[in-house]
C-alpha cells in the first residue's frame, strides 16, 4: 500500500516514519524544497529522540522517500494523510488556510479513489469541510446538487458525502485519525499508543484503516471507531484535561508554599489513587509546546463559537500565565530588585529531549526578566540555536558551569537529565551568591541547604 504524508513537522515525518517501518510504502511531500532536500541528504531537519536513526534505516531500505511533488505523490498513493499545521488565530481557534490548501491541491490531484486522512488537530466540523472542499474542486458548479452536498456513485455511498445525485469525478472518503504524540517520546508513543482514534462512515474506509495500523491492532492496541467529530473532540479533550491536571498541581504546589507543604508527598498521594493516577502531576513553572496551549485556547473559542462557556478552561489558561509570572516573583523574592542582576538559567526548551521553544515556560520567563532589567545567561543542551532566533542579545554559554560563571543567582528552567547531577559545590563557587532556584524540582531541599544554597523550589518551602 502505497501512503503520502503531506507536511514534515514533527507529526507528519514521525507518523510517516513510522508507517515506513511497518513495511508500507511512504511518500513525505513538503513544499518547502529546502526541506526535502536536506531530508534526501540525509539531514533531519527537527530533533526527535530515535527518528534520524529510523528515518536512515527505512530510506535505505526504499520504503521511505521525500517529495516537493504532491500531485504526483498522490496519484501513486492510495491513503493521503494530511499533517500539515494549524496555528492558531487571534481568537484562538486553529488556522486552517494550510489544510484548505493542500485539500484543493489533493482534488485536482485524484485519479482513482483514495482515503484521506486529516491528521492535523483541527475544530470539529473540520473534516466534513475539508470533504466539501474537495468535492467542489473536483464536481463542474453547473452539476452540483441545489441543496445539501455533492456525492459520490451509488456504487460507493457514504453518509459524509449525502447519498448520490451528482457523481464526483473520483469517489474518495475523509476520515478523521488525530494524532496523540509527545514532542521527546513521539516515536514511542506512534509505536506505543494507548489508542488509536478513528472517525470515519464507510466501511471501506475504516478497513484500509485498520490494514495500516495492523501491526498495532496485532499487539491489541485499542481502537475507537466513531464519527469525524467525535474524533475530532476527542483530541481537544485529551489535551485539555492534561493541561487541566498540569495546571491544577501547580496550584497545590503554590499553596504548598504558603501552608508549607510538600507538593511532592500531596502528588505522591493524589497518585496512588486509581482515579487520578500519578501522570502529569509533576510542579513546575506551567505547560507549554506546540499544542497545550494552541489547543486549551483552541477549545475555549469552539466552545464559544457554539454557545458554551467553557469556564474551566478559561481558568485552566489564566493559570498557566500566571504560573510563569509567580516564577520571576521567587526570584525577586531572593534577589531583590532585579535590575542589572545577572540571571542563569539552565534549559530553554519547553521540555526535556526537545529543541521546540514554542510557548516554553523559560523562555517566557527570560523575557518577563529582561522587562526587569536583568542580564541573562543561559543554556540548553538542543535549543539554543533556536533561541536565539528570537532572543539574539542573551549570553548563550557553552554548557552549566559556564552559565552559572558571575551569575547572582541560577533558575533550572527545563528538566533535562544533566541538570540533575550538577558538581554542585562547583556550582556553588562560580555563582556571584549561592542561590539557586529549581523550577523543576530536581533537587533535594534539604541536601542545598546543607552545602550552603538559598534554594527554593515549586510547592517545596
Amino acid at each position: 500500500m502505497n501512503i503520502s504524508i503531506i507536511g514534515t513537522g514533527y507529526v507528519g515525518l514521525v507518523t510517516g516514519t513510522c508507517l515506513a517501518d511497518f513495511g508500507l510504502q511512504v511518500t513525505c511531500i513538503d513544499q518547502d524544497e529546502q526541506k526535502i532536500n536536506m531530508l534526501n541528504s540525509g539531514g533531519v531537519p527537527i530533533y526527535e529522540p530515535n527518528l534520524a536513526p529510523l528515518i536512515e534505516k527505512n530510506v535505505s531500505a526504499g520504503r521511505l522517500t521525500f517529495t516537493a511533488d504532491l500531485e504526483d505523490a498522490v496519484r501513486k498513493s492510495k491513503v493521503i494523510f494530511i499533517t500539515v499545521g494549524t496555528p492558531s488565530n487571534d481568537d484562538g481557534l486553529a488556522n486552517l488556510v494550510q489544510i484548505e490548501e493542500v485539500a484543493q491541491e489533493i482534488a485536482l490531484s485524484i485519479n482513482n479513489y483514495k482515503v484521506i486522512v486529516i491528521k492535523s488537530t483541527v475544530p470539529v466540523g473540520t473534516t466534513r469541510k475539508i470533504n466539501e472542499i474537495i468535492i467542489k474542486k473536483q464536481v463542474p458548479p453547473s452539476l452540483r446538487a441545489t441543496e445539501g452536498s455533492a456525492a459520490i456513485p451509488p456504487s460507493s455511498p457514504s453518509p459524509l458525502r449525502g447519498e448520490g445525485r451528482v457523481r464526483v469525478k473520483y469517489p474518495f472518503d475523509l476520515v478523521s485519525n488525530p494524532e496523540f504524540l509527545r514532542e521527546g517520546s513521539a516515536v514511542y508513543d506512534f509505536t506505543h499508543p494507548d489508542k488509536i482514534v478513528i472517525g470515519c462512515e464507510n466501511d471501506k474506509a475504516k478497513q484500509i484503516m485498520q490494514e495500516i495500523y495492523r501491526p498495532l491492532y496485532l499487539i491489541d492496541t485499542p481502537f475507537v471507531f466513531t464519527t469525524p467529530e467525535t474524533a475530532e473532540l476527542i483530541k481537544y479533550a485529551c489535551n485539555a484535561f492534561l493541561a487541566t491536571k498540569i495546571t491544577f498541581i501547580n496550584e497545590i504546589a503554590n499553596l504548598c508554599d504558603k501552608v508549607g507543604a510538600d507538593v511532592h508527598q500531596v502528588a505522591k498521594a493524589m497518585g496512588l489513587d486509581g482515579r487520578i493516577s500519578p501522570k502529569f502531576l509533576h510542579p513546575g513553572p506551567g505547560f507549554g509546546g506546540s499544542c497545550f496551549p494552541k489547543d486549551t485556547e483552541a477549545l475555549c473559542s469552539i466552545a464559544t463559537s457554539y454557545g458554551c462557556e467553557f469556564k474551566t478552561l478559561q481558568a485552566v489558561i489564566y493559570a498557566n500565565k500566571r504560573q510563569r509570572e509567580l516564577m520571576v516573583e521567587k526570584i525577586k523574592h531572593l534577589l531583590g530588585d532585579l535590575k542589572d542582576k545577572t540571571i542563569g538559567v539552565l534549559g530553554l526548551a519547553f521540555k526535556q529531549n526537545t529543541d521546540d521553544i514554542r510557548k516554553s515556560p523559560a523562555v517566557d520567563i527570560i523575557q518577563l526578566l529582561l522587562k526587569e532589567g536583568a542580564y541573562i545567561r543561559c543554556f540548553d543542551p538542543l535549543a539554543m540555536d533556536n533561541t536565539k532566533k528570537i532572543l539574539p542579545n542573551l549570553t548563550y554559554c557553552q554548557d552549566e558551569y559556564e552559565t552559572a560563571l558571575d551569575s547572582d543567582a541560577l533558575v533550572i528552567a527545563t528538566e533535562w537529565n544533566q541538570f540533575r547531577n550538577l558538581d554542585l559545590l562547583k556550582i556553588k563557587k562560580l555563582l556571584k551568591t549561592p542561590i539557586l532556584l529549581d523550577l523543576r524540582n530536581l533537587y533535594e531541599p534539604a541536601t542545598l541547604k546543607s552545602l550552603g544554597f538559598i534554594y527554593e523550589g515549586v510547592g517545596r518551602r
